[in-house]
């Protein structure tokens, strides 16, 4: 199974997410390829209902801790609550291009 299933089975399972959303980026910085250590993840979830982002942050890292001591290197992090989803019209901000590191070495 790839990181990427894991990441989406471990928060489908705990959170009861209404939308899930797991991509992997990690083409755009300087790693291997088909590396596996950078996500972007959207996550709707009543969970978050009440939770600020940091919490919802807290939740997520500790649901996928073993990954980020396994090789996972980065998460961008998109948490919402249902209501909040609807108003975004169900869409997450684009990540921005990698700014560190360079992949012509």
């Amino acid at each position: 199974m790839t990181r990427q299933k894991d990441i989406e089975n471990s928060l489908n399972s705990a959170m009861g997410c209404h939308y899930l959303e797991v991509l992997n980026e990690s083409h755009m910085h300087n790693v291997p390829a088909n590396s596996e250590t950078h996500f972007k993840v959207t996550v709707v979830s009543d969970a978050f209902q009440g939770k600020s982002k940091v919490s919802r942050h807290q939740v997520i890292y500790s649901l996928l801790g073993v990954m980020m001591q396994e090789g996972l290197h980065a998460l961008a992090l998109h948490t919402y609550n249902t209501e909040e989803w609807r108003e975004l019209q169900k869409k997450s901000p684009d990540s921005p291009n990698c700014m560190g590191g360079s992949k012509s070495a």
